[in-house]
């Protein structure tokens, strides 16, 4: 999975990157590898949070209908919600904006033994604000840096972090936007707003380029992520947070003393009914 990877100091141009999977893993053998990831994946946060060391921070950004909501469906479907949490970040409200623009994030990083999963995330201070001019780029310029450092302490104190970019087609977005008419069920999801953000693709490219750029570091790593096929998307996010994981070689805490002893008294409890 590493040539989903952006390396530190990498210029990133999206055209370098496909949007869509044509490789030799078959959709059905896709799907039955995913469940096998969901399985080993709830393993692992089970131990995250009995160890309760560690924190696990996974970021997804992507334009819309690029598949944050389902990506989390389906990777994080199986895992106990008791230790993972999902964070989804609206626009601003009064009391947010009255602090600098990482506070209300700060607030949401995980805790000791958790998996937090921010839908959208402080990326859009990068991101939206500049493509709609919300703030001056002298005021934009300066977040890469703040946000690296900010991941930078995260890290620092114990926090693994992972961010993946959803990268999905023109083409595939629009066919995904006349899905949701096709769909009543799904015609809530459609935004006629979205239509006009659309008019800004190029714009949103090149924001997304820099965010890749600039934010990708040894601590907190970009993954460019093809998600034309939802399967495939699914599958390598799945795959590259099992394997970043493993590698915390996490251990359960030891168990008490004389355990065993305890299961004379519970076997006697159990008979005395």
């Amino acid at each position: 999975m590493d040539k989903y990877l952006i390396q530190p100091e990498t210029c990133v141009n999206l055209d370098d990157f496909t949007t869509y999977y044509d490789g030799e893993i078959k959709k059905k053998d896709g799907k039955a590898r995913l469940k096998e990831h969901n399985k080993t994946l709830r393993d692992l946060q089970e131990l995250l949070y009995a160890e309760g060391k560690r924190k696990v921070l996974v970021i997804l950004q992507g334009i819309d209908t690029s598949g944050k909501d389902s990506t989390i469906e389906h990777v994080f479907g199986d895992v106990n919600p008791q230790g993972t949490k999902v964070v989804n970040f609206k626009v601003p409200s009064k009391k947010e904006l009255a602090h600098d623009y990482l506070w209300r994030v700060h607030q949401h990083t995980p805790g000791s033994g958790e998996i937090v999963i921010f839908n959208r995330s402080h990326y859009e201070d990068v991101l939206v604000v500049r493509v709609h001019d919300l703030v001056p780029e002298s005021v934009w310029g300066k977040r890469y840096e703040h946000i690296n450092a900010f991941e930078k302490l995260l890290a620092d104190e114990g926090t693994t972090i992972m961010k993946f970019f959803l990268n999905v087609s023109k083409k595939e977005q629009a066919e995904r936007f006349l899905a949701r008419l096709d769909r009543p069920q799904k015609r809530w999801k459609f935004n006629p707003d979205d239509l006009e953000e659309r008019k800004h693709w190029d714009h949103y490219k090149a924001a997304y380029e820099d965010m890749l750029s600039r934010t990708s570091t040894p601590w907190a790593p970009w993954y460019v992520i093809p998600c034309d096929r939802k399967w495939y998307r699914n599958l390598v996010i799945a795959s590259i947070i099992e394997d970043t994981i493993k590698n915390l070689e996490m251990q359960y805490p030891a168990e008490v003393e004389n355990i065993d002893s305890y299961r004379d008294r519970l076997e006697t409890m159990i008979a005395e009914g």
